[in-house]
């Protein structure tokens, strides 16, 4: 998997972090929110990881008259053969590119929330499993927020991390010049065709992970920190409204361990849960009014979060 992480450097320069995290994703069997400006290379993040691994990859571009059953699939009346069939929609790929997922309205995004959750989809009364290896990585821009439609937090909750990325350095900038003339003349890294079976493997590998119970401990607290925010810390209580759900507890800790394996060691420590704390639960805390009115972020209350709750 290591090399499948290297590939992906090679490609996408100066997004280390999204590369890391669409890894970490598939490794811990999850959804991918990513937040950025356009032309930050998260289309081609998402389609690299493709070319690196044993599945396929489709790219749905969400826009206000998108419909349902143009996600998951629809029946379709055969007059040939007089019957209605069933007509797989994209939803039925290995990686899923959801691009601009705000763009649609909410009955479209909803068409994602079994997918997600459960790995199948429903049509009329019949219900079709999808890929066993599915990864959907959604993208928001957040410039440009006229005509679009935020996301419930039943959905958000779906994703294992909110990933944010930025301008690269100027370094990598260069870099990024150099591959992309390099494009031209067809000089690119070969991809390292990693299979299924092998991403199974790791899957298993890694939920084998050791985890001490003071750690676990210290991951449960961080947990129930966002809930009771108050009896942990005053400043904290007056900025969360609404604490994470059992999923933050599952997501923090599969991607605990992800970390800890591609660190190369089989056991967890606190600050493999600190090091992918932030991205989990970015998404799942409600602010309150009070900090939203005082310019709060999400990123600061973490902060506080981490540093109100004693580690192991």
């Amino acid at each position: 998997m290591h090399s499948l992480l290297d590939y992906l450097n090679q490609v996408i320069v100066g997004q280390e972090q999204l590369a890391q995290r669409l890894v970490m994703a598939l490794l811990a069997d999850g959804h991918l929110l990513v937040e950025g400006a356009p032309g930050l290379a998260k289309t081609k993040a998402i389609s690299t990881l493709a070319r690196g691994i044993e599945g396929d990859f489709h790219r749905v571009q969400f826009t206000p008259d998108l419909l349902p059953a143009d996600i998951t699939g629809s029946d379709i009346y055969r007059p040939e053969q007089g019957r209605f069939e069933f007509q797989p929609g994209p939803i039925f790929h290995n990686l899923i590119l959801a691009d601009e997922i705000n763009r649609a309205p909410a009955k479209v995004q909803s068409a994602l929330l079994e997918a997600m959750a459960e790995g199948q989809v429903s049509v009329g009364s019949t219900i079709y499993p999808l890929p066993k290896l599915f990864l959907v990585m959604a993208t928001q821009n957040p410039i440009e927020q006229e005509g679009t439609y935020p996301l419930p937090e039943a959905q958000l909750d779906r994703f294992l991390m909110h990933v944010r990325v930025d301008f690269p350095a100027a370094t990598a900038e260069r870099e990024i010049l150099r591959l992309a003339r390099n494009e031209i003349t067809g000089e690119q890294p070969l991809p390292p065709h990693v299979s299924e079976l092998t991403i199974m493997k790791a899957r298993t590998c890694i939920a084998q992970t050791y985890m001490a119970d003071d750690v676990e401990t210290y991951l449960v607290q961080l947990i129930q920190a966002t809930r009771q925010p108050a009896s942990f810390s005053g400043e904290l209580g007056e900025a969360i409204e609404h604490g994470a759900s059992p999923r933050a507890t599952i997501a923090l800790d599969r991607c605990s361990r992800v970390q800890a394996w591609l660190d190369g060691r089989d056991f967890v420590t606190p600050d493999d849960i600190r090091a992918v704390a932030p991205d989990i639960l970015r998404h799942r805390l409600i602010l309150s009014y009070e900090a939203e009115a005082n310019g709060v972020s999400p990123n600061q209350v973490i902060d506080m979060l981490l540093a109100s709750v004693a580690s192991a």
